[in-house]
């Protein structure tokens, strides 16, 4: 039996709004992933380092694409379940059920009836997908870092400094993001 929630006031729009915002963060995201992807990591003129030994090696260069290629995925994953959920809340406004609608001033706000825990899913599942591209792209990021300044083990100054922020800001803001989430699904 579908739990089919009773529509709420300004609710539809805001979650169109909600996905909207997913999607464009995603598509900033995804421009990032295939410009970082344009980058070539094994071209001997874009590196700062001067000492063989803390060049990075091949591996750390395969790891580079690779990590652009998780972190798009993971994007456009994210992105596409949010179009159609999306979609699913513009079928479901000019469904079976008669769309509801207020007006406030000269704007005229329509709500749909939607499946609440369907939603939630869709939702836990596209944000599942943006913190897994921002994770891939951290990743990249480091190995990017590693191929320009030099590998960690060398214990450069300008790879730390530009690795360090990296890996405490980006978990921060996910934590922060992924608490919001679920505080979401909960209500």
């Amino acid at each position: 039996m579908d739990v089919v929630a009773a529509p709420t006031r300004l609710g539809t729009s805001i979650h169109i709004t909600a996905l909207d915002g997913i999607v464009n963060v995603n598509s900033l995201f995804t421009l990032a992933v295939f410009v970082g992807l344009a980058w070539n990591p094994t071209d001997p003129n874009n590196r700062l380092v001067d000492d063989l030994n803390c060049a990075a090696s091949a591996k750390v260069a395969e790891d580079v694409v690779s990590f652009h290629v998780y972190s798009f995925s993971s994007f456009l994953f994210s992105s596409l379940v949010a179009l159609g959920l999306k979609q699913a809340i513009r079928i479901a406004k000019s469904g079976h059920y008669p769309p509801r609608s207020f007006h406030l001033r000269d704007l005229r706000f329509d709500l749909a009836h939607i499946n609440k825990s369907a939603l939630r899913v869709g939702y836990l599942v596209s944000a599942a997908g943006s913190v897994c591209g921002c994770v891939f792209l951290m990743l990249a990021l480091v190995n990017v870092v590693q191929v320009k300044l030099g590998v960690m083990e060398c214990g450069s100054w300008h790879s730390y400094g530009a690795v360090v922020p990296l890996v405490i800001l980006v978990p921060s803001a996910l934590l922060i993001y992924v608490c919001v989430v679920v505080y979401a699904f909960t209500r």
